[in-house]
């Protein structure tokens, strides 16, 4: 049972999907910075703006409003009427900062009289009721309130225009007038819809120069980061001489000293190993060489032994037949060190001709008498360019490994496909296949390491150990590839594929291009390709 990933990483996963590379990552992030602060600062800006502006022309209207009470609707008489209410209002209106009245009193009839300096623009009713509440209520005199009644005001909108609205009782012997004033705020809110859209258009230079600033930051810093990914991938290509050029004390110009420090410990331990490998390569081909003189000697004793078998002291003859049989194995293991030794050199070279390979399975079937053993399904005709030599030993091989391990029949079945990396011709597949238990699982990984067998308490079987592995490298220098697995329960034993270009010609001339040497190598005294017929498992 494994834990649900957090939302934390959810997030990040969900988000490296969004924004799938560095620099997108850092114009984003540059950029959310960005609006935040100047959507921040904007915001601040216009807040205070809008606080004063509106505040000093509220002051300013409720102070000079106050005065003109005290001036004009404070000396009002006692009895008064409605024209005097509307010619005092008219007055008051006349003001600078060019609002509406509105006078309110008794008039000397007993009536209540509202008189306003514009009947269209300014009534009674568009005062708020709880302002006028406020307005008409009276509070006792203490210490700390010294007048009965105060000026009060508030901000309401009419028709979708923003007005201030407020109002005031004369202070005296009752009954007296009390005044309202109506002050348009719509120039205030123009200034501040100006200052408004100012600050969107600073907000969105600030972004656009954030970004740019992000891209050249970006820029900056993912150019050494580049640097950096191309290197190591040549590094990884094996150009072990790859180093950065450093300047700067920043971290990423210490991330390059420590790779350059890294990549010429590299290159040092590399150059090591590649020095005892090729000493180990050429003590191989050295002894295999040095070998096959007294084992070519021993061999031809060892064919007279033979002969003279029938003729020997039957005390004698058993371990003549061990010296035979062990003198052929280890002749086998010497042609089959130096074949190796020629793929570990890179000296192995293709020798193509065009052949029926139906004819060729059969050949190598017929020359190792296993006509018996095997069933072939193969259609007269396919033909194919290919080195017939090394497909031969491909075949004894693997044939003779379905043999040993698995018990006939064996069948081999030929057949061509297109190729499944869509290159140009057909593929050439064929399928080896026996009877047998099949091979472990935990076998099939290694059925092609050298000197590999499965089963420990065999350390010595017919086989070297080298077969399959040497099948695996003919296919390889002709382009192609073996496979290994296991057929269906009930259905065999194990299944080794052989994948092959039907025309070999093109992985020569890569080769050829690599080497500066021709393909056309033949076989010399002894060296015409070695096989172990019977790999071990």
């Amino acid at each position: 049972m494994t834990d649900a990933p957090s939302f934390g990483a959810r997030l990040r996963s969900r988000l490296a999907g969004l924004l799938p590379t560095l620099r997108l990552r850092l114009v984003v992030v540059f950029a959310l910075v960005a609006l935040t602060a100047a959507v921040s600062a904007s915001g601040i800006a216009y807040w205070l703006n809008r606080d004063a502006v509106l505040t000093r022309a509220q002051n300013a209207a409720l102070n000079d409003f106050r005065k003109a009470m005290e001036d004009n609707a404070g000396n009002l008489p006692r009895k008064v009427d409605c024209g005097q209410l509307r010619e005092a209002a008219a007055k008051m209106a006349r003001s600078s900062q060019n609002y509406q009245v509105l006078l309110v009193d008794e008039t000397e009839s007993g009536k209540r009289c509202a008189a306003a300096s514009n009947q269209d623009d300014f009534a009674l009713g568009d005062v708020p009721d709880r302002l006028r509440h406020a307005v008409e209520e009276k509070r006792p005199v203490t210490k700390q309130n010294k007048h009965p009644y105060h000026l009060y005001w508030q901000r309401i909108t009419l028709d979708g225009d923003p007005y201030l609205v407020g109002g005031a009782k004369v202070i005296g012997e009752e009954p007296t007038p009390t005044g309202y004033l109506l002050k348009s705020l719509a120039p205030e809110r123009d200034d501040l819809s100006s200052l408004g859209w100012s600050l969107g258009i600073a907000t969105g230079l600030a972004l656009i120069g954030a970004m740019l600033l992000a891209q050249a930051a970006a820029t900056t810093v993912l150019r050494p980061v580049r640097r950096l990914g191309e290197a190591a991938r040549r590094l990884g290509e094996g150009k072990l001489e790859t180093r950065l050029r450093v300047s700067g004390t920043d971290e990423l110009a210490e991330l390059s000293r420590t790779f350059n420090d890294a990549a010429a410990s590299l290159e040092q331990r590399v150059a090591e190993l590649s020095a005892r490998e090729a000493s180990s390569r050429r003590f191989v081909a050295d002894m295999s060489h040095e070998l096959r003189t007294p084992m070519t000697a021993i061999s031809a004793v060892t064919e007279v032994l033979e002969e003279e078998q029938d003729n020997l002291d039957p005390m004698i003859a058993p371990a003549v037949q061990l010296v035979v049989s062990e003198t052929r194995r280890l002749n086998d293991l010497v042609e089959n060190l130096m074949e190796v030794t020629r793929f570990d050199a890179g000296t192995a070279r293709l020798v193509l001709d065009d052949v029926d390979v139906a004819d060729q399975v059969t050949a190598c079937i017929d020359a190792r008498a296993w006509l018996d053993a095997v069933e072939l399904d193969a259609d007269r005709g396919i033909m194919a360019r290919l080195d017939p030599r090394r497909l031969d030993v491909i075949l004894a091989n693997l044939i003779g490994n379905a043999l040993k391990h698995g018990g006939s029949p064996v069948r081999v079945s030929v057949h061509t496909r297109e190729r499944p990396d869509g290159g140009d011709g057909d593929e050439l597949a064929i399928e080896v296949a026996d009877q047998g238990p099949g091979i472990p699982e935990d076998v099939l990984p290694h059925v092609f390491d050298r000197f590999y067998k499965a089963s420990a308490s065999r350390p010595r079987s017919e086989g070297s150990g080298l077969g399959l592995s040497i099948a695996l490298e003919n296919a390889h220098i002709h382009g192609g590839e073996i496979t290994a697995h296991n057929a269906p329960s009930g259905e065999g034993g194990a299944v080794f594929t052989l994948h092959l270009p039907r025309d070999a010609r093109r992985v020569a001339e890569e080769w050829e291009r690599e080497n500066g040497e021709g393909t056309g190598e033949r076989p010399r005294n002894g060296d015409d390709g070695a096989q172990d017929e019977g790999e071990d498992r």
